[in-house]
């Protein structure tokens, strides 16, 4: 399997458990502190280091999406679009080694996959916005 193809199922299982923590309103880390104790954690590396990342950054990409994300609350957004975009926005901020390009192609597929015909164009419209400020965010 390509880097490209263990990094996207990294981000898929990543996703599963910011999405169930956050259906479940418990802390993600402990969720995945949880899984991994019980043996059922990620077997991808990248997997964790996303989910601790987001964890780790989620005042300032929540604050930074709230800002973009016009006319939505990330109370309103559907969950899966609400995590896909924390992914994608810490990918883009704060991942050094995944290009911009691949960290937004990468969201739109995983909410083309799993969530409403609109999310794709939504999740785009943000993470580009954001691309073009990017310089001013980090």
């Amino acid at each position: 399997m390509s880097a490209g193809g263990a990094r996207s199922k990294a981000r898929k299982r990543a996703l599963d458990l910011l999405f169930a923590a956050d259906l479940r309103r418990e802390s993600v880390v402990e969720s995945l502190d949880r899984a991994i104790a019980e043996g059922t954690g990620p077997t991808n590396p990248y997997t964790e280091t996303l989910v601790r990342g987001v964890a780790e950054h989620q005042a300032r990409i929540d604050e930074v999406l709230t800002s973009y994300a016009q006319g939505w609350t990330l109370d309103r957004m559907p969950a899966v679009d609400r995590n896909v975009l924390r992914l994608g926005v810490y990918e883009l901020l704060y991942v050094d080694d995944v290009p911009d390009a691949v960290a937004v192609t990468e969201a739109l597929a995983l909410v083309r996959d799993l969530s409403t015909d609109e999310s794709p164009s939504f999740v785009n419209g943000v993470l580009g916005a954001i691309l073009k400020s990017k310089p001013t965010l980090v």
